[in-house]
């Protein structure tokens, strides 16, 4: 049995030289401290280095931790314009590590966790950034999930509902103590969900800065990663949950969740939100967005749900980075709050 965040080298490099074409000499396993949901590793030998993304150990919440479900999006996002690693091995559950893990190959580039971007010296590098960001959510949105074999990859229509229903469910399991504003959140969307419009399309469900590896030296997105959440859905969903960003207080970084509020975006070359949903519909031949604030308000309270399972987690010893796990539980009221102002401010 492996220890606590540890994976066993022994075991498992005689498994990656038969699993993993190619694969040989494992020389060093180190886990990344990023990430709160699956547990992910640098796998380093002599044939170069891979990545491994793992379920947690302990006892699941049903439905989550699906890597399985990540490895077959990747897979079949290969052939498209969405850029995604090599994925090059799926383990069973009775792997050498005693859960399901997958191996794909290591992308490098740059990760950015700051969405002000300082790591760029001028205004026209960032404003490049968030076009790539831009174009790359429009390219997803435009994937022919039948050609990409996705067809099945979730039930289409009613998404916001299904998506309501099992989070607002996860919320109350993982619930740990009473938060009005997430209280009048959840009763809010009960009555006001996003309607059914017959939009489908392939949705990350985590698409944020910090969820993409930029070309090492051009304005290019070279990768984009964690689709754990990924399924059929309503494109808008991601593009409201990464609008998210312009909306949370950028003091929040010490929490892992720092957004552009209280910034001079403008200043640094960074566009508005409007600007941003523009370009995104532009892009997709969009006339606009209507009841958009009702979009916001359902993101920041998936989000909520979200870090609220990992404060559970955290508590109960199953989290990935048990510190900041435990600092996510102070997010939720914040995100909840956020949400509340929309709820008051209407569209």
């Amino acid at each position: 049995m492996e220890a606590k965040g540890t994976l066993d080298a022994r075991v498992l490099a005689p498994y990656l030289e038969t699993e993993v074409a190619g694969f040989s000499g494992l020389q060093s396993i180190e886990k990344f401290s990023s990430g709160q949901s699956n547990p992910t590793y640098l796998i380093t030998a002599r044939s170069g280095r891979y990545v491994l993304r793992a379920k947690p150990p302990g006892q699941l919440l049903k439905s989550a931790h699906q890597v399985d479900r990540e490895y077959r999006v990747m897979t079949s996002l290969r052939a498209t314009g969405v850029p995604v690693p090599d994925m090059l091995h799926l383990s069973p559950e009775d792997s050498p590590i005693g859960r399901m893990f997958y191996v794909m190959g290591f992308v490098e580039g740059r990760i950015f966790w700051n969405p002000a971007l300082p790591e760029i010296s001028d205004n026209a590098g960032r404003a490049a950034l968030y076009a790539a960001m831009n174009a790359t959510l429009a390219a997803l949105h435009d994937v022919d999930v039948k050609a990409a074999g996705l067809a099945d990859f979730g039930r289409p229509g009613s998404y916001f509902e299904r998506q309501f229903a099992r989070w607002s469910g996860q919320y109350r399991a993982s619930e740990t103590v009473t938060i009005d504003d997430m209280d009048r959140l959840v009763a809010w969307l009960e009555e006001h969900l996003p309607a059914d419009d017959g939009q489908v399309s392939l949705v990350h469900g985590d698409y944020r800065l910090d969820n993409l590896i930029f070309s090492p030296d051009r304005p290019e997105i070279a990768a984009v990663l964690d689709w754990e959440l990924s399924t059929l859905g309503h494109p808008y969903a991601d593009l409201a949950y990464q609008c998210m960003q312009w909306r949370l207080p950028h003091d929040l970084g010490f929490l892992g969740l720092g957004g552009l509020g209280g910034l001079d975006r403008t200043a640094l070359g960074i566009p508005s939100e409007q600007d941003y949903v523009a370009a995104y519909c532009a892009r997709r031949g969009l006339a606009g967005i209507d009841g958009w604030n009702a979009f916001l308000a359902f993101s920041f309270f998936r989000l909520a749900a979200i870090c609220q399972g990992v404060y559970k987690r955290a508590l109960d010893g199953n989290a990935s980075n048990p510190e900041r796990g435990i600092r996510h539980g102070q997010l939720v009221p914040v995100l909840s709050g956020l949400a509340v102002s929309l709820i008051d401010e209407g569209d």
